[in-house]
């Protein structure tokens, strides 16, 4: 058994085929909403899942006043709004441009940005990548070829600590000593060495590049993995990262909390903004950091039903959205999630694995890395361990199990080896 697992790098092998990329992408976004069965969905990207505390707000009045009540944060830390009206796009277009949430209609869906969420509050990164958040972001609306990009086209900016790293991003920064860092294009074994103060650029140069080399070349694909070698991964070795997770709990900046399957109502996330120092960071495991927020808030939002402490079987675990909200989901995922995760109160001492309930096949919000995936089947769900070597969610070995068998199966596949 093995000490508490942080996130395992992604594999640099290629993934298992490219995908037919000859349809359009129809990934939401605050302008364009999804239609889902329980009405309308927008998806609000938050570059670095940062937020002040009256965007914070502003996207809880959204929730309450056009939506079904909640927020739900994704796993690339941005923000979806469930149950809109099909006409309320203006509105919230409206409400999203007056708090600063969308500085371009053009590339509000391609400002796909996670960053470490601790940066430059515990001293265990090499640079303050919140800064390089701004400067992406702001490169990103001005460069008019990167609005052709995929909304499903991810930017990571790691401080060095190996936390989004791990993410499966198409284009990757890992701050190094010195203030340089290094660029990683999608799963590449190595990487371009970006001199002080060029990495914001450099990350738009390589999109926009990888746009230039699909026009010329004829192929179609939404990500670098899908496409190897089609640019210059650069000949510098990738460093040895010690992938660090972000418990919840008191941090030496500030507090991180966590979420139940990332979905909160109107009134407890107004609860987060209100123990903030002014700051919310959103992070790509559906938490929240609250940086310079005192330790003495924890057990208040301990009460309002965060997760506030580590060693919960809750941390890494996810789950689509399911049934009723989609029509193409086989069952109620999370109710069976819930059930399944608190009868295993007490987790292996060695840190569970990531794990993920999907409705169909799909599996939309899975992690990267080794995971278990608990897939419906209709007669109830079929488990599989996720790891090296096994590249396609349902390749490893499976077993079928009922949902009442479930919970044991799913417990017993997270244990380390």
């Amino acid at each position: 058994m093995l000490a508490a697992m942080p996130p395992v790098p992604d594999s640099v092998a290629p993934g298992p085929g490219t995908p037919d990329r000859g349809r359009s992408d129809v990934c939401p976004g605050a302008l364009r909403l999804h239609t889902a069965d329980d009405g309308s969905l927008a998806r609000i990207r938050i570059p670095g899942g940062l937020l002040t505390n009256s965007q914070a707000v502003v996207l809880a009045d959204a929730a309450e006043e056009l939506g079904d009540g909640a927020l739900e944060t994704t796993s690339r830390g941005n923000v979806q709004l469930r149950g809109l009206p099909s006409d309320s796009g203006g509105e919230l277009g409206r409400r999203l441009r007056d708090a600063g949430l969308l500085p371009s209609k053009t590339h509000e869906r391609v400002r796909n940005i996670v960053a470490s969420p601790a940066a430059g509050l515990d001293g265990l990164g090499h640079a303050d990548v919140q800064d390089w958040v701004r400067e992406l972001d702001r490169r990103l609306c001005a460069s008019e070829s990167a609005a052709r990009l995929s909304g499903k086209f991810l930017f990571a900016l790691d401080d060095g600590r190996g936390d989004v790293a791990a993410l499966d991003a198409d284009v990757t920064l890992i701050a190094t000593a010195g203030g340089g860092a290094l660029l990683r294009l999608g799963r590449a074994a190595t990487a371009r060495p970006v001199p002080p103060g060029g990495a914001a650029e450099h990350a738009v140069r390589a999109a926009e590049e990888f746009l230039e080399m699909l026009r010329t070349s004829g192929a179609k694909a939404w990500h670098l993995r899908e496409v190897p070698g089609l640019l210059d991964p650069g000949a510098e070795p990738l460093p040895a990262l010690p992938a660090a997770t972000l418990a919840p709990g008191a941090l030496p900046g500030g507090l991180s909390v966590g979420l139940r399957f990332g979905r909160v109502s109107a009134a407890r996330w107004r609860r987060l903004a209100a123990a903030s120092a002014g700051e919310l960071r959103l992070t790509p495991w559906r938490g929240i950091v609250l940086p310079g927020a005192p330790v003495d808030r924890l057990p208040e939002l301990a009460a309002a039903g965060f997760r506030t402490a580590p060693g919960s079987v809750w941390e890494r675990a996810s789950a689509c959205t399911g049934l009723p909200g989609c029509a193409k989901s086989r069952a109620d995922v999370r109710d069976d999630a819930a059930r399944a995760l608190d009868a295993a109160q007490t987790p292996a001492a060695a840190g569970p694995l990531p794990v993920h309930w999907s409705g169909c096949e799909r599996r939309c919000g899975h992690p990267a890395g080794e995971w278990v995936d608990v897939l419906a089947t209709g007669q109830g769900y079929r488990v599989t361990r996720v790891g090296p070597g096994v590249e396609a969610p349902g390749a490893g070995v499976s077993v079928d199990v009922s949902t009442e068998q479930m919970a044991e199966a799913v417990a017993e596949a997270r244990r380390t080896k």
